[in-house]
């Protein structure tokens, strides 16, 4: 096993703060607005209380998600312009072909224009009615799909993976107890893959350890099941398995990588996430699931040598999968959102810990106890935020839950706002911003109140769904911000 070196990013302050340090440089920089609150209190209104509907003319800081939102390299940049433009055949393919295989261990991919593409495409090959599917979480796009088809998800968490206080370390790790059991009750027939996503996007960007991977491969291998990874944020899971498995402390990044890829049969990921470009692909060293699937990119997709991705992104995507075995680059997010999870818990707010990779987790149900599950506590506290700062998080709750068959709301497991953090976006003043601003929102978190759908589409809802306040509670917010700010934006 290779040795990495000792992490630059590992820098003392003679201050003994423990603040983290860029390792980048700004070259080109793109103009913000921040707008008055009473601005910001009508386009939350206009938007329907709905953060995917804001124009980014009224946003200051873009924190909803980190899909497409990552900063790219010179390098990245550089390699877009030796794109080969051809709809067979291009050689930008091959060039990304290669960097799969060097990165990920997999000799064959089929490209698709972004993650959920490639869960479409599972789904459909491996996905029949009745199958039952077991993951260590589920994300939003893949239970649509799996649905869909006729499927049902099956979470195996650890006992203590809904914990939004926790000192474990692993909290996507499956629960090999509940796998074994579950693959008991309904039989090896009924399951066509079991799911591990790195890291769990709507528990707050938590990793799962190696050894965990390792025991579900040796339970699928027992079973003749496939393993299948979302590696949409296997950067970051690798990051915490260096951090946080004594067995890795000393390994690359790299190293760690091909670890986790060589455990699964089959690797999927969103390039918006993974490598800092935009695009996806599905990547396997068996032969027999390329032929099952290949045909279906043809149908949606486009040609096997495009899969709907232009080819200048297929270059950046290129680049920026061998950039994610860079430590320098990849920790620059987890340790800007550890910073401001450390700064939150200072004030007294409720946030997931350990911090997680993709952004800071606000923990609605424990900020806003009076606002009841079903007015949609994480909803109300991201238009609030909103309100206060500028910044556009994302609710990961109730309102990006599903109806049941009797039209009632599936309540979540966990109400949270997300602050997603894209890599080498935001400064320190920024993150600081951040901060303060939620600090004050949690002191006057009394003032805020439920909200409720008034338009609400029968899938995705969270993506396009309006809703309106229950009360006059965010014109109440917004005076009290003038009140206690004055002139200042």
């Amino acid at each position: 096993m290779k040795v990495a070196p000792t992490p630059k990013r590992a820098v003392k302050f003679f201050s003994g703060e423990d603040i983290p340090l860029e390792l980048h440089k700004v070259r080109v920089v793109q103009k913000l607005n921040l707008v008055p609150v009473e601005r910001r209190l009508a386009a939350i209104q206009e938007a329907g209380f709905n953060t995917f509907q804001l124009g980014t003319k009224d946003v200051y800081l873009d924190m909803l998600t980190d899909s497409g939102t990552n900063a790219m390299s010179d390098n990245q940049t550089a390699a877009m312009l030796q794109a080969d433009d051809a709809y067979a055949g291009s050689q930008s393919f091959y060039r990304l072909q290669s960097a799969v295989e060097e990165v990920f261990g997999k000799k064959y991919l089929l490209p698709a224009h972004q993650g959920r593409a490639c869960e479409n495409i599972l789904s459909q090959t491996f996905v029949k009615p009745d199958s039952v599917v077991p993951m260590n979480y589920h994300f939003t796009t893949t239970l649509a799909h799996i649905d869909r088809n006729g499927g049902k998800i099956v979470e195996i968490l650890t006992d203590d993976a809904l914990q939004v206080k926790s000192v474990n370390p692993f909290k996507g790790n499956i629960d090999i107890n509940k796998l074994k059991a579950l693959i008991a009750k309904h039989g090896t027939a009924k399951i066509p893959f079991i799911r591990m996503e790195a890291s769990t996007n709507l528990i707050g960007g938590q990793p799962f350890s190696i050894a965990n991977m390792r025991e579900v491969r040796k339970i699928a291998d027992e079973h003749k099941i496939m393993l299948i990874l979302d590696a949409s944020l296997i950067g970051e899971n690798a990051y915490f398995v260096k951090q946080r498995e004594d067995e890795f402390k000393d390994s690359s990044i790299s190293v760690i990588l091909r670890e986790m890829c060589d455990l699964a049969d089959i690797v999927y990921f969103s390039a918006r996430k993974v490598s800092s470009s935009r695009g996806g692909g599905i990547c396997t060293n068996r032969k027999e699931y390329f032929d099952q699937m290949k045909n279906l990119v043809v149908l949606y997709e486009g040609f096997l040598t495009y899969g709907g991705i232009s080819v200048r992104e297929i270059e950046s995507m290129a680049v920026g999968l061998r950039e994610t075995t860079d430590e320098n680059v990849i920790s620059q997010s987890p340790s800007f959102i550890e910073y401001l999870v450390r700064k939150l818990e200072e004030y007294g707010i409720p946030v997931v810990t350990p911090a997680g990779g993709l952004g800071c987790h606000v923990d609605a149900m424990n900020f806003l106890p009076h606002v009841e599950q079903k007015d949609y506590p994480a909803g109300a506290l991201a238009a609030a935020f909103f309100i206060a700062s500028g910044a556009r998080g994302m609710e990961r709750g109730t309102v990006s839950s599903v109806r049941d068959a009797n039209g009632n709301d599936v309540m979540a497991d966990a109400e949270l706002l997300r602050l997603a953090f894209p890599r080498r976006v935001f400064t320190l003043s920024q993150t600081q911003y951040v901060a303060d601003r939620l600090n004050w929102l949690y002191q006057n978190r009394g003032l805020i109140g439920g909200i409720h759908f008034v338009e609400e589409p029968p899938v995705l809802r969270f993506f396009n769904g309006r809703l309106a306040a229950n009360s006059d509670w965010p014109q109440k917010l917004a005076a009290k911000f003038r009140q206690d700010f004055g002139d200042s934006l």
